[in-house]
């Protein structure tokens, strides 16, 4: 069986849902989940820079992250396991800005997401999972930032209750004292 690319634009405009080329017989499978001309062809100039893994028990939260400063494209996708991956549109000039889709990303199903600069990210551990990002530019730590996962004004829908209820969240300290929507669209207002 050969499953070729498939490039599919979201209703946040700059992002993508990818099929990867997947090939299989016999001695099991191949998986090719970027090349940079056929993403090229697909008007989606993301160079990698950056390669990194997350390794997230079941429960796990990982806010809407993004970096206020050198701003980081990235190709994210399940390796093994489940998340429920969201996507934010940061951009504040933008017909979308603050409007949210969710995806399944599962080992199964390898789909891809491609997220765009300025655009706020996170996912919900479904099971025991490890997500690849390949990213377009380097991790800067002084620009870390994000917006709380449980932010009203993005209101946005986990679906806490394949976890056992929203109490059994697992959440890093930094991801308890994130940014609301209200405040970030205050900083993004004093770059401009």
């Amino acid at each position: 069986m050969i499953q070729k690319f498939e490039f599919k634009e979201l209703d946040l405009k700059g992002a993508f849902e990818i099929t990867p080329f997947y090939a299989t017989d016999e001695r099991g499978g191949f998986v090719k989940d970027y090349n940079i001309d056929m993403f090229k062809q697909h008007g989606i100039n993301h160079e990698l820079k950056e390669v990194f893994y997350t390794i997230s028990k079941r429960g796990v939260i990982r806010a809407e992250h993004f970096q206020l400063v050198k701003q980081q494209a990235k190709l994210v996708r399940c390796i093994s396991g489940h998340v429920y991956d969201v996507i934010v549109d940061l951009r504040p000039d933008s017909e979308t800005f603050g409007k949210w889709q969710g995806f399944d990303l599962t080992g199964e199903n390898q789909k891809t997401l491609y997220v765009p600069e300025f655009f706020g990210h996170g996912y919900l551990v479904l099971e025991d999972s490890i997500v690849s990002y390949k990213c377009g530019e380097v991790f800067y730590g002084e620009g870390d930032s994000g917006i709380m996962y449980n932010d009203p004004d993005l209101g946005i829908e986990w679906p806490f209750e394949k976890i056992g209820g929203e109490d059994k969240l697992i959440i890093s300290e930094k991801d308890k004292h994130l940014m609301s929507l209200k405040e970030y669209l205050k900083k993004s207002k004093v770059k401009e």
